[in-house]
């Protein structure tokens, strides 16, 4: 059985998840920090893509404020071209995966698929042989738009903050070409709301 994949992100309350040239906003507060360090204890992978390590440049770990002696796991960057910088954060340690559609004898590098995107199956299939049995995607928005387009999402999680970003070009949490029939619309179930900091998670059962 491929790993279980969880979506978990936080968004304006006009659904942006950042300013329009990416810009990383604070949308919530401690709890919800303490949350997320939570779900990634939990998961034996994150993910993200290579646009988000450009842009935020996160170390993807636990931090131990929220998890005494954090167990952190594996850290897993969609990187089609190979390009991710190598000063990247998240390899201060052997911890890491890049998934990429290029060919590499570096033993951190995977091949997924012959096209211009990671084939994200292949990538799930390699996950399941490491002994993956639980994936948190943590963005950004094309990587999001990619595994639902796949209907590789089991559980979405948003944490929806009490401000407004705005503007056309402001990044969503699920970018990419969207719906563009009906029968392209991704259905949930919602299977919780809880208040938290200022603001309210929504917990969301992906309908197959």
């Amino acid at each position: 059985m491929r790993p279980k994949v969880i979506v978990n992100l936080a968004m304006s309350a006009d659904g942006k998840i950042a300013l329009p040239d990416r810009t990383e906003v604070k949308i919530s507060g401690e709890e919800d920090f303490a949350r997320v360090h939570c779900l990634r204890h939990e998961a034996d992978a994150i993910l993200v893509g290579s646009g988000t390590v450009r842009a935020d440049d996160p170390k993807l770990t636990v931090k131990e404020r929220f998890i005494k002696k954090p167990e952190h796991p594996l850290r897993v960057v969609l990187d089609s071209k190979g390009d991710i910088p190598k000063d990247a954060r998240l390899f201060d340690d052997d911890n890491y995966l890049i998934a990429t559609t290029v060919e590499s004898d570096d033993p951190h590098w995977v091949k997924c698929g012959d096209g211009e995107r990671v084939d994200l199956h292949e990538l799930m299939n390699e996950l399941q042989r490491r002994g993956i049995k639980k994936v948190m995607v943590e963005g950004g928005g094309e990587v999001i738009h990619s595994f639902f387009e796949e209907d590789l999402v089991d559980e979405y999680n948003v944490y929806v903050g009490s401000l407004i970003i705005g503007g056309a070009k402001a990044p969503t949490p699920v970018d990419g070409k969207g719906a563009l029939t009906k029968d392209d619309i991704k259905h949930l179930k919602l299977v919780s709301h809880t208040l938290m900091d200022d603001g309210v998670l929504l917990k969301y059962r992906v309908k197959k």
